[in-house]
């Protein structure tokens, strides 16, 4: 909680705490669960004007020298050699079991300058990862110390735009560093157009005094980010991905080029390769259970006869989608949408549809 030593501050804590957050524990951080608004008006907030998280627990990384897309080639299932200037991209680091490590968002930021968003619960392996791999490349691997903000919703290009941060050339799933020491991409984790910003402490104090100035802006803590997230079908490391899970049983092959699935040498690419070759096992698909009562995530999924079929890894409620919410993993014999399932909660069984993803429209900003 706020109080505990163990846990690492987020650098702005004292915005939150005077915005009225509570706290909770998430990944060794101290991180704000809700504000005074609370889940479901922050959710909907989002989805309708512009959230401010404070992202700041998840890491950014510089990878830089002649041989940086090289070592990105080999840490991850990506050819970082032809992203376009700008352009970010889904990627992974896999295990040699093809086990998913972490998913990360690498940005081209010029012909030899890469930027890496990893997440908090794996920053530390990630880098520890990314250094010793380095030693084989002629490149440097740089932890940033950087306030993260991410600003989401419909209103947030008008919203930065007001604070005087100019983003009309960006689109979806671009990057750009905008000032010294700055980095900016047009991406998020809510199915909404937005934004995601790195830039010193001092700076980001005053970009919040300015967005929240701005009555379109609120503070929108992790818990509505979950429920975002979540609708708009995407994963969280640690639940929904894990070294227990691969690419193609996560269903996210879409992110890996079709050569380098045939061809690629990067760490897991034999593993992979003999996955697609036989067919994964499970796939993770939505879930959309019977009635109001949600299904969270560890609940066990089984077939109309009761035998074992999978389990869910997200679940809550979905205030835009006005039901509960969840993904998980099934048999994929039964991965199709309209499959039904029955989830164990606490002994009650509960009806559940397998459902296609995602449960709200995406509405990112691509041209």
């Amino acid at each position: 909680m706020a109080g505990d030593d163990t846990l690492k501050a987020l650098p702005l804590e004292d915005l939150h705490k005077a915005a009225g957050a509570k706290f909770g524990a998430f990944a060794g951080w101290s991180m704000p669960l809700t504000y005074p608004a609370g889940v479901m008006k922050e959710h909907l907030h989002t989805r309708e004007h512009v959230g401010l998280f404070d992202i700041s627990h998840m890491k950014l990384f510089l990878v830089t020298g002649s041989g940086a897309a090289a070592l990105l080639g080999r840490a991850c299932p990506i050819d970082a050699g032809v992203l376009e200037p700008s352009q970010s991209k889904l990627t992974f680091f896999l295990d040699e079991k093809a086990g998913i490590l972490d998913d990360l968002i690498v940005t081209r930021l010029g012909d030899t300058r890469f930027m890496v968003v990893a997440n908090a619960g794996n920053a530390v392996a990630d880098e520890a990862h990314l250094k010793t791999l380095a030693k084989d490349f002629d490149a440097r691997v740089e932890p940033l110390d950087r306030v993260f903000l991410a600003i989401q919703g419909p209103e947030a290009e008008a919203a930065l735009n007001a604070a005087g941060i100019e983003t009309g050339a960006l689109t979806f799933m671009h990057g750009v560093e905008p000032r010294e020491d700055w980095f900016m991409s047009r991406s998020g984790y809510t199915g909404e157009d937005g934004f995601e910003i790195g830039l010193p402490e001092g700076d980001a104090r005053e970009l919040a005094g300015k967005l929240l100035s701005d009555d379109r802006v609120q503070w929108i803590g992790l818990a509505a980010r979950d429920s975002l997230r979540l609708e708009a079908g995407l994963c969280l490391h640690g639940q929904d991905l894990s070294p227990e899970t691969d690419p193609a049983s996560a269903a996210l092959m879409w992110a890996i080029p079709k050569e380098l699935r045939a061809s690629g040498m990067f760490i897991g690419a034999d593993a992979l390769r003999a996955i697609l070759e036989k067919g994964p096992a499970q796939k993770r698909v939505g879930l959309k259970p019977e009635g109001r009562q949600p299904v969270r995530a560890g609940a066990p999924l089984a077939d109309a006869d009761g035998n074992p079929v999978g389990h869910v890894t997200s679940g809550g409620f979905g205030p835009s989608a006005g039901h509960p919410v969840a993904m998980g993993y099934v048999a994929t014999t039964l991965a199709k949408p309209g499959t039904q399932l029955f989830a164990d909660v606490r002994g009650t069984k509960i009806p559940v549809d397998v459902a296609a993803l995602p449960f709200t429209q995406h509405r990112y900003r691509k041209g």
